[in-house]
């Protein structure tokens, strides 16, 4: 399994999880399940996130 779809599912887990306890539920697994799935993307290499700062790798 990739790093970004244990991502995904554990954001979705901790989603459900916050279900239980407030109104806005699905707004709440959506949040989780992106943050999931960047975590995951960053662990994989595919998301830079240097490139949305605006900080390059190659300033000084």
């Amino acid at each position: 399994m990739k790093p970004s779809q244990l991502g995904l599912i554990v954001g979705l887990a901790l989603g459900a999880i916050a279900f239980f306890g407030g109104f806005f539920a699905f707004l709440v697994s959506a949040v989780f399940a992106v943050i999931g799935a960047a975590v995951g993307l960053f662990l994989e290499g595919r998301l830079d996130l240097r490139s949305m700062t605006g900080r390059g790798s190659d300033r000084r």
